[in-house]
């Protein structure tokens, strides 16, 4: 049965409960159109606060910026994780977010990745979760190097959340695997994506310039697998309305009971989208979207057909014959990577 992959490229709504609405709606739509595996961008539940410097410099932390943090904050979802390293151990009830995303999975067979602004206790990490159909969320993946002034807000996740996920998706047993903006400039992280044996690797980002789409082509030509790039378009009236940049059109929407969708059809451009898929030899399935919302889809009539046929030349994985194991070596602290293999 062949795999049909979507990808949102849609502005963080200006609540949190909007987000999850709309993630809920795409899903049905998508999945009555024959989806099955679907992606949002880096931090599209709790939103990407770009342009922010939450009052921060060195030495100095303002009134204002903490103001915008705790803002921020009360956006970020809780997902009931009790693991102090975020390893996905749900014992608590959280705030609800894990179970609407686990019920709408489960209601349209339709298997989702999503990025998330995760909260625990005080602290926030950029995360993205993993949504199985049948058992609910089966894996997590915390952010384990923010980009420059990200760190001011987001932790540093614990490496252990590199795991792959095996995953059955349209009746085909496929590897994911995610690597989150800029870590995708991290060799070894890379790496170790591609010797857990991913066959689709996900970058969801916030990166919208376009040598990034030059990142994701070499990825998939280095990892020879499907890589799905996943951005948001956004614009100054759709931005988050703690950011100091949103209008006042966005600003004022808080107040309001309506159920628009903001898609920022006006305001000045702060992020021009570029989601794109590639197949494992480099070429363009869909995409690059620029200047607009929307969905990006691609159909994948055998992935472990299309990627081990990739491999004839090139599998960079350690103990792959482009590897030189025998050289080089990998290893990931609190993570077995041998055991991919």
């Amino acid at each position: 049965m062949p795999l049909t992959i979507a990808v949102a490229q849609y502005p963080t709504q200006k609540t949190t409960s909007r987000t999850i609405q709309l993630i809920e709606n795409l899903t049905r739509k998508s999945a009555s159109e024959g989806v099955n595996l679907f992606v949002f961008p880096e931090a599209f539940l709790g939103g990407y606060p770009r342009t922010s410097t939450f009052g921060a410099s060195v030495g100095v932390r303002t009134e204002a910026g903490r103001d915008e943090y705790y803002a921020y904050w009360q956006q970020a979802v809780d997902l009931g994780d009790v693991s102090p390293e975020g390893l996905g151990i749900y014992e608590a009830a959280g705030d609800g977010t894990r179970q609407r995303l686990e019920a709408v999975a489960r209601e349209t067979g339709v298997f989702l990745v999503v990025g998330v602004v995760e909260k625990a206790g005080g602290s926030l990490w950029c995360a993205v979760v993993f949504v199985d159909p049948r058992r609910g969320i089966v894996g997590k993946r915390r952010k384990v190097m923010p980009t420059g002034t990200e760190r001011v807000v987001w932790g540093v996740g614990s490496q252990k959340t590199l795991k792959a996920i095996d995953v059955e998706i349209a009746g085909e047993k496929v590897v994911l695997g995610a690597a989150i903006c800029w870590e995708n400039y991290m060799p070894l992280l890379r790496a170790s994506l591609y010797s857990q044996g991913v066959t689709i690797y996900l970058a969801p980002t916030a990166d919208p310039r376009e040598s990034w789409i030059a990142t994701l082509q070499h990825i998939a030509l280095e990892g020879r697998c499907f890589v799905i790039g996943c951005n948001q378009y956004v614009t100054t009236e759709s931005l988050p309305s703690y950011v100091p940049g949103a209008t006042l059109a966005q600003r004022e929407m808080m107040e309001d009971d309506g159920d628009e969708i903001v898609v920022g059809e006006s305001g000045e451009v702060v992020s021009n989208g570029g989601s794109v898929i590639f197949d494992p030899l480099g070429n363009i399935l869909a995409g690059p979207l620029w200047g607009s919302a929307g969905l990006l889809k691609a159909r994948i009539e055998n992935v472990e057909e299309a990627v081990m046929k990739g491999k004839l030349d090139l599998d960079t994985a350690m103990g792959g014959h482009y590897a030189r194991s025998d050289v080089f070596k990998l290893s990931v602290e609190g993570l077995n990577l041998a055991s991919r293999r």
